[in-house]
């Protein structure tokens, strides 16, 4: 009789684990769509860091674009977030592949930056050196008397 009781209670807080803490919104964005929306939000995250005077010169609101190019509203986005966030897992995945694409963006922008150095280095090479008419020596001329 024990180990039944131990074994009612093990079952019963295994399935309470699987319980769905919060219910799907009907207006869910999907898993692929979030993963999308978030990358976005990161890299304009960085962008109003690093140079929000340029946002601002072109009146870009951060929030507000992501909306409109993914056309969601406000309480789409933030009721989504809510429902994946309350399942850890899910959510792990959505921010595997914004991490993913992330990594992506980055290892594109270094060789980038690599083939850039690369070019740079051969146009150096390449060009003639002009010499300086201060750091040549100039061979003297004897004095006459």
């Amino acid at each position: 009789m024990h180990r039944l009781v131990i074994l009612v209670a093990l079952i019963l807080m295994v399935s309470s684990c699987k319980e769905e803490l919060i219910k799907p919104p009907e207006n869910l964005i999907t898993k692929d769509k979030m993963s999308v929306i978030l990358y976005d939000l990161a890299l304009v995250t960085a962008a109003k860091n690093t140079s929000i005077d340029v946002l601002k010169k072109n009146n870009i609101e951060a929030m507000k674009y992501i909306y409109t190019k993914h056309g969601i509203d406000s309480l789409q986005f933030v009721e989504s977030d809510v429902y994946y966030a309350s399942n850890p897992e899910v959510y792990g995945e959505i921010y595997e592949g914004v991490e993913a694409k992330l990594k992506g963006d980055l290892k594109v922008v270094e060789d980038a930056k690599k083939e850039q150095r690369t070019f740079d280095s051969i146009e150096r090479i390449r060009k003639p050196k002009k010499l300086d008419s201060i750091t040549v020596e100039k061979p003297l001329k004897p004095k006459v008397n």
